[in-house]
């Protein structure tokens, strides 16, 4: 583990929330910061197994004082809003230069066969595919837009069967004007890039098909290749995290691992 990494996340979390006048609670003798790094460094260096994080960082002393799994899940889940809101601050604060990259993921909250028993989620509207590992898979499709350097910006989480261009609008409006964003084929449509352009002033900039018109700037050509492989090494490092392998009871529970993995990579991936 890096320990100045460690100690990064830990300030960036405890400086916002002391920023917003969060204060814990007097009798508590862990920080509400520190469970939240906690989380964090789960998701970074433990694929996302808490008991193990809290474990080894309670033994290294990087804990102001015990505590019990049990009562850390309870916290955790008390400070999940939390969560969102920094992977969300963070990628506001982190949307820099004028290119990015969209891409999504699966998030699956089972295996297939057992789909029919799953609690957390119903309906073949969480029945999706995975054309890159040409996989059928059951749960969420985590939909990303990172800068050049891996950096997570935007982000949401959809059902699985819907379409990659359903959360286009939402995650490029805010974009800043004039930006590139490129992506893989399943963003090729003519509609959604004109109007994105119209709206939020960002050029989509797809990989076309090979029975489809290509580029008439061939810099896009150019720039399609020197930067769709940044998604790439994004999606892999979450994968690492075990984003794929997510072991929730709840749907909250999955959520707050997905945002404790995006504000690690934001963390990670900032020059």
């Amino acid at each position: 583990m890096n320990a100045t990494w460690i100690v990064t996340v830990f300030e960036v979390i405890d400086t916002t929330m002391l920023t917003l006048d969060h204060h814990s609670h007097v009798l508590t003798k862990v920080p509400d910061s520190e469970v939240l790094t906690v989380a964090v460094v789960a998701a970074k260096y433990f694929q996302n197994h808490h008991e193990r994080a809290l474990a080894v960082l309670n033994a290294l002393h990087y804990l102001s004082g015990p505590l019990s799994p049990s009562r850390f899940n309870r916290r955790l889940h008390a400070l999940a809003d939390w969560l969102l809101f920094l992977a969300e601050t963070l990628g506001e604060v982190l949307t820099t230069g004028e290119v990015f990259v969209i891409d999504s993921l699966p998030v699956p909250v089972c295996r297939r066969v057992r789909a029919r028993r799953c609690r957390k989620v119903r309906g073949r509207i969480y029945c999706g595919y995975c054309a890159a590992k040409d996989e059928k898979f059951f749960g969420w499709r985590l939909h990303l837009i990172c800068t050049p350097s891996g950096v997570p910006v935007r982000f949401t989480m959809l059902p699985a069967s819907l379409h990659d261009l359903t959360p286009i609008h939402e995650l490029t409006v805010s974009l800043p004007a004039g930006s590139r964003l490129f992506g893989d084929k399943g963003y090729n449509s003519a509609k959604d890039e004109g109007s994105i352009l119209e709206e939020a002033l960002v050029r989509l900039i797809p990989v076309r098909r090979k029975n489809m018109k290509q580029h008439e700037w061939f810099v896009d050509e150019l720039e399609l290749r020197e930067y769709r492989h940044t998604i790439e090494t994004v999606n892999s490092q979450a994968e690492a995290m075990g984003i794929e392998r997510l072991h929730a009871r709840t749907n909250a529970g999955v959520e707050m691992k997905v945002h404790a993995s995006l504000i690690a990579l934001q963390c990670w991936n900032t020059n």
